[in-house]
């Protein structure tokens, strides 16, 4: 959605989980670069991230690793040409809808409706180190006592390296966070959901989850933060917050209020001439005159 306030639409955009990658273009292209903040450089010329940028044919787009968060996003204004499945062009890697980009693939981008069209950058709030988890209470919920939650939310848990898109493991606590369960049927189950596994450690569901589940489910992530805990890269520590359903609600924002927010952030980025190894390229001093007007 931050790409979406930069570039104006809603567009596919390719993930970019942690290492980076190498693009070679042969038309000119405008792009945003949004998610995880990435090291991104044009033939060798360093880029902003949270902000869009222009690049010619022939260029080479390098990003590589995160220095914060985990997902980085490259989101060309264009679009990417890609086939669609019920309507949608995204990836859903566990069932086999789409792949994951190997070396050498071709993409074909749209048009950019607005090719000249100044770049901008976007002010996000830093959701790339893990932090508080708003924990809404779920139909499970009571049946883990009052002592083992008043411990479960004391306590300070680190994200395993056991994480991708169907779901996030914890760890911390010093006894497992068990229940009396042993015979609960299998449930209809969402992102957000907080899984107590057969460990009694806490598995947060994640984008592309399973959509049934037997293990006993402690509450659910409230959707703002659900981005947070993607984010989070592995050793992050998270705390979960309880809150009630009133709260729940008064949390939620429709994706329009939520766009509308990020574009009062965006702003004309301003390139520092220092940094412009393409300066003689743009015409800075236009017009004639004689030199001796008063």
């Amino acid at each position: 959605i931050e790409a979406e306030a930069l570039l104006g639409r809603r567009l596919p955009a390719i993930e970019i989980a942690g290492v980076g990658g190498r693009f070679e273009t042969d038309a000119p292209f405008r792009f945003a670069l949004t998610g995880a903040p990435m090291q991104a450089e044009v033939n060798g010329e360093a880029l902003e991230w949270h902000a869009t940028h222009s690049i010619k044919a022939g260029d080479v787009l390098t990003i590589r690793g995160a220095t914060r968060g985990t997902y980085g996003y490259l989101t060309p204004a264009g679009g990417i040409a890609s086939e669609a499945w019920l309507g949608s062009r995204a990836a859903h890697l566990a069932i086999g809808i789409g792949a994951a980009l190997g070396a050498g693939e071709v993409l074909t981008l749209g048009d950019d409706p607005e090719p000249d069209a100044p770049g901008l950058r976007i002010a996000v709030e830093d959701r790339f180190a893990g932090g508080r988890l708003r924990l809404m209470p779920g139909p499970q919920t009571g049946l883990f006592d009052a002592a083992l939650r008043e411990r479960f939310f004391a306590t300070v848990f680190r994200r395993s390296a056991q994480a991708n898109r169907q779901g996030v493991r914890l760890e911390g606590g010093d006894a497992p966070f068990s229940s009396d369960t042993s015979g609960l049927a299998s449930d209809f189950i969402a992102p957000g959901d907080v899984q107590m596994t057969g460990e009694g450690l806490p598995f947060v569901l994640m984008a592309e989850c399973q959509t049934i589940g037997g293990y006993p489910r402690i509450g659910t992530v409230h959707p703002r933060d659900l981005p947070r805990l993607a984010q989070a890269p592995e050793g992050a520590e998270l705390r979960f917050e309880a809150i009630d359903a009133a709260e729940a609600d008064a949390l939620w924002q429709s994706e329009a209020v939520l766009l509308k927010e990020l574009k009062a952030k965006v702003a004309r980025r301003i390139r520092d001439p220092r940094e412009m190894r393409d300066l003689a390229a743009y015409r800075l001093i236009d017009g004639v005159v004689r030199g001796d007007e008063g």
